[in-house]
């Protein structure tokens, strides 16, 4: 006769949580755990009890949710145990992205941006639309004090705290578009020196606007690019944002150009900024995957190596946008948008920042402070995420010191973020300027 007994053992997990095992022992060998919220089914007693991740740890593991099409240059390989504070237990379930996952959706938004806004708040939107394409910065100026004698911005200010934290998004696009027309994007709207140049009523709604979103300064390239696209058809069924803005054509909320009118080199640099960051998706979950990783586990020259093919195909998706921008119009008024951008560093798109922190300064050399500088128009989960690669990827970047090929492949990698780097700059000086001809690949 066989004698079956149960016993119920917890077991602490990965997050600090208890996960609950049934372990049944009876005269045959065939002891097994059956995992409840940690574990998983049919793994033998005798061993340890595995923690599945989910959050960016997960998202690059073999089995994670990986858009369609996820093989060749973007698969990525496991990532190092308890890399990133970030990492936490989970089901046996597929991972499912978190707000501001970066291995979810980069720092792409977690939906795609507000169409049209609602309420008062279309008052901001035909201001935003209106000014995009005013001729000289004095008509956008003009606009924003006529809204301020009708008394539409403080109207508009007295309404922010009822925002949701995505139309407040939505909001601040809208802000940034009317800020760069203006020639304001250099502001701090609460320094007092700001009244001086730019409309109190507007420095009042635009610093309201920035509380609301726990982010000072905004007015650059990640709010006016990653928040002011829609897909031109609705998808019939629900995909990934990354997959959206990689696989539907693209067209902006707040045009730069007049309806009717062919999109400007402005729009186009903005749909080609978004879509470099939809393609970056696989280099977000490479550099999760060589968090915390020895130069010497036998998995980071493979990590690496796939790190350079995403950064080439990155590299020819924005060769791929060249011909069609540099054939578009521009004004002098849209130039002159994108020089006070560039000359603030406000153009720098956040996939790139990712790569450099984890392969080091890339293509420019620079310090501590001026790095934090140009992370500063990123929200601040992003540059916490950012400053994380900085320190778990630390151990990877010292392979620059050393020989062999997996130094080698080390700095391929950097000379390929190089390439990729001066690639997007002579994007954007194609846009900001008349050009002869289209990019070349030698750029």
């Amino acid at each position: 006769m066989t004698t079956t007994t149960t016993t119920t053992t917890t077991t602490p997990t990965m997050a600090g949580t208890s996960a609950t095992a049934s372990t049944t022992a009876s005269t045959t060998p065939s002891t097994t755990v059956t995992g409840g919220a940690g574990g998983a089914a049919g793994v033998p007693a005798a061993r340890p009890a595995t923690a599945t991740t989910t959050g960016p740890a997960a998202a690059a593991a073999p089995g994670s949710r990986i858009p369609t099409g996820a093989s060749g240059p973007y698969a990525a390989s496991a990532p190092g145990p308890g890399i990133l504070p970030s990492a936490s237990a989970a089901s046996a379930e597929p991972a499912t992205g978190s707000p501001h996952d970066p291995c979810a959706h980069g720092f792409l938004p977690e939906r795609p941006p507000v169409r049209s806004m609602i309420g008062t708040w279309t008052r901001l939107d035909a201001m935003a639309r209106a000014a995009a394409i005013v001729p000289d910065r004095e008509a956008a100026v003009a606009l924003v004090e006529r809204a301020h004698r009708a008394d539409e911005l403080s109207a508009l200010r007295q309404r922010v705290s009822r925002l949701s934290l995505r139309n407040a998004e939505a909001a601040a696009m809208r802000i940034a578009v009317i800020a760069v027309s203006c020639g304001w994007c250099g502001l701090d709207p609460q320094a007092p020196a700001a009244r001086e140049v730019a409309d109190g009523a507007f420095l009042d709604l635009w610093a309201a606007i920035a509380h609301r979103i726990d982010h000072d300064q905004f007015v650059a390239l990640p709010t006016l690019a990653l928040h002011n696209w829609v897909p031109e058809r609705k998808p019939r069924r629900h995909i990934p944002i990354d997959q959206l803005a990689r696989t539907e054509v693209l067209v902006p909320i707040v045009r730069w150009a007049p309806e009717g009118q062919p999109l400007s080199r402005l729009d186009r640099l903005m749909l080609a900024a978004t879509r470099l960051e939809a393609h970056g998706i696989w280099l977000f979950r490479l550099a999760e995957t060589l968090a915390g990783r020895s130069p010497d586990d036998s998995s980071t020259p493979t990590a690496l190596r796939r790190l350079v093919r995403v950064q080439h195909a990155l590299r020819a998706q924005l060769l791929a946008e060249a011909a069609e921008l540099t054939a578009a119009p521009a004004t002098p008024q849209q130039r002159a948008v994108l020089g006070a951008l560039a000359e603030q560093g406000a153009l720098e798109p956040p996939v790139l920042q990712a790569a450099e922190a984890v392969l080091g300064i890339g293509g420019r050399r620079m310090g501590e402070g001026r790095r934090q500088m140009m992370r500063r128009h990123l929200p601040a989960q992003h540059r916490a995420w950012l400053s994380a690669m900085d320190r778990h990827c630390a151990p990877v970047r010292t392979l620059a010191h050393r020989g062999g090929p997996d130094a080698a492949i080390y700095r391929e990698a950097q000379e390929s973020l190089i390439a990729l780097r001066r690639t997007y700059t002579a994007l954007v000086q194609a846009a900001a300027r008349p050009t002869t001809g289209p990019l070349t690949a030698a750029a």
